[in-house]
């Protein structure tokens, strides 16, 4: 990935320079530092804290993508973070014992350049609610692009507050009857929509989906309209796929295109029902349906049936970018120079495509509770679990997650367009609630969580001491000739993901192809911990000693990985990939060349594509579309095709020319 130089448009936010808490070492407050970083170089800045203290800054990635994280003075990771790959890389961090920190700064995989870093404050942590939100705001206040939040409680709005600006062209506030695209949140009210139809009989969730949009291939399974609401259908994600032809999220892409896509599928990824695969494609088609069954335009159907008997009245479909949506909130990211303005996902209605506000999803969350929109049934069924064909339970319901959070039952659903960012969480044994809604890219939709914290903390359950003792590094300490046996790649075939587990000083560290590195926190001599994610994985030891295969689990689903030896090919074996490859399906070419002493992937509408090594005749990219290129020989062993996949989109096939 390239990195172009930026110039960051500081926030304008409130400085508070006289420190009310104690604090000293290589950063001053207030003052900005440059540095710059080699290949898996690690800068340290010492840091004396006091208990209390609320920490917060930004890394400017000026010429290279950074992850930033604090250590404590037992090399604890306090919190760490790596969200977009240019502009401000913000960070805070709440300080619950004074001593010695190290806040480190390290390349993104194997990049490098300039970066320069700044501490804007160091205060108290607020012990009133308002204030704490305020502080947890911080890098979305003042001139930067904002965020409206919306807290409710036993059915009603204890706490909304707007921040930042809602358009920085002509300067306009943020305020919270601005309409705000909430992306994936939108499924929800898509699921919903297909519900009303089911309960007037017009269909149900069991049908084919054949049997309304009979354009669609008969691949020789039965995709129904329940595995297209849940996940489970096997079809193509458009924009997984879209990114493999040259197409770029602001590119204009056409709602009949999506159903195209659909039909040049020559076969599913997986059996309907077998496993959890997350699907924009699906959603779209879900709109589809509810469409021709109705006879009205998917925005005139969910507007008629559940905006207005809600009274949502600041809530809209968006039927393209190009329509107006009156006071909505303009989209930005970060570009070369500061923050640029974004479109939204073009024929993206049924799986996003919704603006709305805190005051209106307020309404949304209470019909979960007072069904005045489907009925109890309806709802049932909408936040009713999913069941694998193996007799898994999925942490995913009809357009919305299912599961838990410190004791309690959550609905939850995040949202995310090219530059909006949206959060939804529901507990319905209290009746309460937050939503997040922003037009900054970089907001974390993980706020929402710490927002809850704060306002629902005498009804959420610490974690059991025996878990917590569990998660800590030190509970558990693992011989380093044990760990060495997990070193190595291990693969998901399933998903083509590779992650190469490595050991530094003393501790495993997994590197997932495309993604961040993780720290491993051992709970067992075999088992560990992904620092920062709620997922674990298992290897297993054979009886000579070694490992040979592992098992990843997260939301409730395992994933089984396998070992790969090494691959390691000449540049004459290099030589032997190249050439020009087309795929008929998606009618796009990849001309594969070795440059620089890597087999580089080229396509005429974008930069070239590093192709590293993972397994023999099979490379990961370094973009997130081309997660594996996994070549094919013929009985004579020569190179005559490829596929891609990247999670989402499986097995995309490339012919060489």
């Amino acid at each position: 990935m390239k990195y172009l130089p930026i110039l960051f448009l500081i926030l304008n936010l409130s400085c508070n320079t006289s420190q009310k808490v104690k604090f000293s070492g290589d950063l001053q407050v207030g003052i900005e530092q440059s540095g710059s970083l080699e290949q898996e170089e690690i800068k340290s800045y010492q840091l004396q804290l006091d208990s209390g203290t609320y920490l917060y800054g930004y890394v400017n990635q000026v010429t290279v993508d950074v992850i930033v994280r604090l250590k404590d003075a037992e090399e604890e990771i306090v919190r760490s973070f790596d969200s977009p790959a240019k502009g401000p890389e913000n960070f805070s961090f709440e300080i619950d014992k004074s001593g010695e920190y190290t806040l480190e700064v390290t390349p993104f995989e194997e990049g490098s350049g300039e970066y320069t870093i700044l501490i804007k404050n160091a205060e108290p942590i607020a012990t009133n609610t308002e204030k704490r939100v305020d502080q947890l705001m911080a890098f979305y206040s003042g001139d930067a692009p904002g965020v409206a939040v919306g807290v409710m409680q036993e059915g009603k709005m204890i706490f909304s507050k707007a921040y930042g600006k809602a358009n920085l062209t002509h300067n306009l506030d943020f305020e919270l009857d601005m309409p705000t695209n909430i992306g994936s949140v939108s499924k929800q009210f898509t699921a919903m929509a297909v519900l009303l139809l089911e309960k007037e009989g017009f269909l149900s969730l069991d049908d084919n989906v054949r049997d309304h949009i009979p354009e669609l291939p008969d691949l020789g399974e039965v995709v129904t309209v329940k595995n297209i609401l849940n996940h489970t259908n096997g079809w193509r994600e458009v924009y997984n796929l879209m990114p493999i032809t040259g197409w770029k999220g602001e590119d204009k892409l056409l709602k009949d295109e999506v159903l195209k896509i659909l039909q040049k599928q020559t076969e599913l990824q997986a059996s309907p029902g077998d496993e959890y695969n997350y699907n924009n494609s699906a959603f779209i088609m879900a709109a589809g349906i509810v469409e021709r069954i109705s006879g009205k335009e998917f925005p005139e159907f969910v507007k008629e049936n559940i905006f207005d008997p809600l009274g949502m009245t600041n809530s809209y479909v968006r039927r393209d970018p190009a329509t107006i949506i009156p006071r909505a909130t303009q989209g930005y990211s970060n570009g070369d120079y500061g923050f640029i303005e974004s479109r939204d996902l073009d024929a993206s209605y049924g799986a996003g495509g919704i603006y709305t506000t805190p005051g209106d999803l307020l309404k949304w969350l209470n019909n979960f509770e007072d069904p005045k929109v489907g009925g109890p049934e309806a709802i049932r069924k909408l936040v009713t679990p999913g069941i694998l064909n193996n007799g898994d339970t999925m942490s995913y319901a009809l357009g919305i997650g299912v599961g838990e959070y410190k004791g309690l039952k959550r609905y939850a659903h995040g949202g995310a367009d090219i530059a909006h960012r949206a959060m939804l969480i529901y507990f319905p044994e209290i009746k309460s609630g937050v939503v997040t809604l922003s037009n900054n890219a970089t907001f974390s939709r993980s706020d929402a969580y710490r927002i809850a914290d704060i306002f629902f903390k005498e009804d959420l359950k610490e974690e059991p001491e025996e878990e917590v003792a569990a998660k800590e590094t030190d509970s558990i300490r693992v011989d380093v000739e044990t760990l060495k046996k997990y070193v190595g790649k291990f693969k998901a075939e399933s998903i083509g993901l590779v992650i190469d587990f490595k050991l530094e000083d003393r501790d495993l560290v997994a590197y997932p192809t495309g993604q961040s590195s993780r720290k491993m926190i051992p709970i067992s001599d075999n088992t560990f911990n992904y620092e920062g994610l709620e997922a674990t994985i298992a290897f297993t030891v054979d009886e000579d000693g070694s490992c040979n295969a592992a098992v990843h689990t997260q939301g409730g689903s395992d994933l089984d990985f396998v070992r790969i030896p090494p691959f390691d090919p000449s540049f004459d074996e290099l030589d032997a990939y190249t050439g020009r490859y087309y795929s008929e399906e998606i009618e796009t070419f990849y001309t594969i060349v070795v440059k620089d002493s890597a087999l580089t992937a080229q396509h005429r509408n974008m930069e070239d594509i590093t192709l590293s090594p993972t397994e023999e005749d099979t490379f990961s990219g370094d973009v997130f579309f081309i997660g594996e290129v996994a070549f094919r020989r013929d009985r004579q062993r020569n190179i005559y095709a490829f596929t891609v996949s990247n999670g989402r989109t499986k097995g995309v096939y490339f012919e060489r020319q």
